[in-house]
């Protein structure tokens, strides 16, 4: 079974599912409150990418050294289009659960997946011209962004229309979307360990530590920025999230899309650090319910 004809539609429905929410007063939240949004975005879209290549960079050399573990280009590739991708929607829900500010959550995953239409491509075009030549991997950067404006800003947009017009009928269909999600990722990543559990058993070792590291890093740099820059409780909780949980599913897609890669391999970083990413950020919910608010 060819993994995109599961994976399109569940990015279509996030990025519904994300214009379900948006309101007006989001997109106002950058002029009210700038501060934690760009501290946010620039967590968002410069620091994890560079942390990513900082991590990929890190784990070869001590491969390397060690004759252990070490990356191929294809990894190197899905674990930067991790790195690159926008704030998952998923985020939202676990800013509310760890008493977080929903509405930056929310502000945060919309405004990073529209910037991200732009420095993605510029990015992994960088990241495909490095180390994409040893295994004949080329961006077409044209027919990446057409494809995610298709998935991602038309969805958004049509949502966020239905929420301007129609809120109760938005929130109901909200309240069935957010029920669907989980289960359908679930499915997903369960297909996907089915069809390629031998090369995910024979790279864990060398993935999961990269993206346990991605991760780790990534939240940890999150909430130092927002300790320095004096941020409130909530607003510190949020960042560390969104800035730790980035769209698996688009990275899947492109990934896996006939029309850019079209090569399962490298979504498998991003198969990983789905698993990984949630297993952490629960801990890290788990650990704020301990604190107090």
């Amino acid at each position: 079974m060819n993994t995109i004809f599961i994976v399109l539609p569940i990015l279509t429905l996030l990025m519904f599912d994300l214009g379900l929410v948006l309101k007006p007063e989001d997109f106002r939240l950058i002029v009210s409150r700038p501060k934690p949004v760009l501290v946010g975005l620039f967590g968002q879209i410069v620091l994890l990418p560079l942390i990513a290549w900082g991590v990929i960079c890190l784990v070869n050399a001590l491969g390397g050294q060690l004759s252990v573990i070490s990356l191929s280009p294809l990894f190197v590739i899905g674990i930067m289009l991790v790195a690159c991708s926008p704030g998952g929607s998923s985020s939202n829900v676990f800013s509310m659960l760890a008493k977080g500010d929903v509405a930056l959550s929310v502000t945060l995953t919309a405004f990073s997946s529209l910037i991200t239409l732009l420095t993605l491509p510029l990015i992994m075009a960088w990241v495909t011209g490095s180390v994409g030549e040893a295994v004949d991997i080329h961006l077409p950067v044209g027919k990446l962004l057409v494809q995610n404006i298709v998935l991602m800003v038309v969805p958004i947009s049509i949502g966020f229309v239905v929420n301007l017009f129609h809120s109760q009928a938005a929130e109901k269909i909200h309240n069935v979307l957010k029920r669907i999600a989980m289960p359908a990722l679930v499915l997903l990543v369960t297909i996907f360990f089915i069809q390629h559990r031998t090369t995910i058993a024979a790279e864990f070792a060398s993935l999961g530590l990269t993206m346990t590291a991605l991760i780790l890093a990534s939240t940890g740099c999150g909430a130092l920025l927002s300790w320095l820059l004096r941020l409130t409780q909530k607003e510190r909780r949020t960042l560390v999230i969104e800035i730790g949980m980035q769209n698996a599913a688009q990275a899947i897609t492109i990934a896996c899309s006939p029309l850019i890669f079209n090569n399962e391999v490298i979504a498998i970083p991003a198969i990983i650090y789905a698993l990984m990413m949630n297993l952490i950020l629960l801990a890290y919910v788990g650990i704020t319910k301990l604190q107090k608010s």
